[in-house]
């Protein structure tokens, strides 16, 4: 038992009407990237929140080196060396702190501390930044900070408390291709360099094959497969242990001829720079894709056709007649619903029943003389559970004891619940597992079906080929090119992405030219 730093055996956590964790056996050696992956609800953030200490409700035993242990509290786990980065990282931080002062907050909310050593406070932070090779300015305000710069003080922090076990919760699904990058290389030099011991959540397989050294495989609360990662390990083959099933892929439907434009963008900018002078339009029962790497305005785009995001210029239309929004109430009440990016942050009533959130959007329908009725908001919410294959104990339960995959379809349907004709999603997929997003897919086919216009933002070119008729790639803001999907690539669109000027030479074509 002591080859393990870490051995969870027989763990078993439960909820009320749910067996999240059934017995689950879990091993982590020293200076290896373990993976950990399941379908949404499968038991993987739960697991994590029993090595972290905050369920500490847990049944079984914990060893570490050889020794067992009790995980009650974040603060026991802390003191054994282990650290959470969690994916929603501003819970954990203080916004108007600064970064040096957010990765040194365990020691400054220490008891007993009287006065604090400012001077000496940054030089430490600064060597901490040196270590991990930061690029931006300390002294900054956290709430200034990119995710993945938040990420970074968080990853920090931990170092500083002297982590012997780092436990990442999707750290990718915010991060850049060349932010997820330097992560790998921050990841292979703390396992190299200091023998850390790290256990990595992600639903990208890709990448859990590239970085992770095992893995281990949840489903329904129970070990599904715990193995090393070989070259000969496949992305179907955990995929196949994650669903119990093998995989059955979206098929990209027939070209759809669009009814009509029900949504026209002229020239929109807005306030801020991030979006400038678009141009696009989406047709009644059509599919547009919105393709671009992290940062070039897919959010912002989204935020400005639905009223969040101030305009600086442009016109939108809906029906052939020009439409002004003051608000997102405004862009409600004309049919539109916005699936945002942050769904925790921007999405979600956490603190709210399933029930109350799938009626949200649509109050007047379930009301009478300014009442609600709790009889009509139940009836829409088994309606919606069971349209969008909803996992709950009862449209009762608290949106925040959710898995991140249902909190996803949930936010879905109550816009479904209020008869949007113009559907915004906006990067739906980000940290769900392969069975939601196959899920998710398919609702944006169905939903083109009954005549709704969609239109879905994603840096994944390869969704956008399983489900869209076109598809707008956005540069620095603006429209890089405008693609018909039966007709493009995941080259083509990564080739303008990335900032290329038309026209696209394929690989193959480039290869043929090349030769002498």
């Amino acid at each position: 038992m002591d080859a393990f730093a870490l051995q969870a055996k027989a763990v078993c956590v439960e909820f009320p009407g749910v067996k999240a964790l059934d017995h689950v056996d879990f091993s982590l050696m020293p200076g290896e990237i373990h993976a950990l992956v399941g379908a949404n609800g499968a038991g993987k953030s739960t697991l994590m929140n029993v090595l972290a200490g905050t369920n500490p409700s847990y049944g079984g035993e914990v060893w570490l080196d050889g020794w067992a242990v009790e995980l009650r509290s974040p603060a026991a786990a802390k003191k054994l060396g282990i650290q959470i980065v969690c994916q929603e990282v501003d819970q954990a931080l203080a916004p108007a702190l600064s970064a040096a002062e957010n990765m040194l907050l365990d020691e400054l909310g220490r008891p007993g501390r009287l006065w604090i050593n400012w001077r000496a406070l940054y030089q430490r932070a600064e060597r901490l930044k040196d270590q991990l090779r930061l690029g931006f300015d300390l002294r900054t305000p956290v709430h200034r900070l990119t995710l993945a710069q938040k990420q970074m003080v968080l990853i920090a922090r931990a170092l500083h408390s002297r982590c012997r076990i780092l436990l990442l919760d999707e750290p990718t699904a915010p991060l850049s291709a060349v932010e997820t990058e330097t992560l790998f290389a921050l990841c292979r030099d703390l396992v190299q360099a200091r023998r850390l011991a790290i256990v990595f959540v992600s639903h990208r397989l890709p990448e859990v094959l590239r970085i992770c050294d095992r893995y281990t495989v949840l489903r329904n609360g129970r070990l599904a497969a715990s193995a090393p990662i070989t070259p000969q390990t496949t992305a179907d083959q955990l995929v196949a242990h994650m669903l119990g099933t093998e995989r059955k892929p979206v098929r990209a439907p027939a070209f759809r001829t669009a009814g009509g434009n029900l949504l026209s963008v002229r020239g929109l900018s807005s306030r801020d720079g991030s979006v400038q002078e678009v141009s696009l339009t989406v047709g009644n029962g059509e599919v547009v894709g919105l393709a671009g790497l992290v940062g070039t305005g897919k959010s912002e785009l989204c935020k400005a056709i639905f009223g969040i995001l101030p305009r600086a210029a442009g016109e939108i239309w809906l029906d052939g007649s020009p439409v002004a929004l003051r608000g997102p109430a405004d862009a409600a009440a004309l049919g539109m619903g916005l699936v945002p990016e942050e769904r925790r942050k921007e999405g979600l009533f956490l603190g709210e029943s399933v029930s109350f959130h799938l009626g949200i959007a649509s109050l007047k329908k379930w009301s009478r003389l300014s009442f609600l009725s709790r009889r009509k908001l139940e009836e829409n919410a088994r309606r919606q559970i069971e349209r969008l294959g909803i996992k709950t104990p009862s449209p009762g339960q608290a949106m925040e004891r959710l898995s991140g995959g249902n909190q996803q379809k949930a936010v879905v349907g109550k816009w479904l619940a209020a008869g949007c004709r113009l559907c915004l999603f906006d990067e739906p997929t980000k940290g769900v597992d392969v069975g939601a997003k196959a899920e998710l897919l398919q609702l944006m086919t169905e939903l083109a079906q009954t005549g709704c216009g969609v239109l879905y933002a994603s840096a994944d070119p390869g969704e956008l080929l399983q489900v869209t008729d076109r598809i707008y790639v956005l540069y620095g803001g603006r429209i890089a090119a405008e693609l018909v999907t039966a007709q493009t690539s995941e080259e083509e669109i990564m080739y303008y992405a990335v900032g290329g000027k038309a026209p696209f030479c394929p690989p193959a074509q480039r290869e043929r030219e090349e030769l002498p």
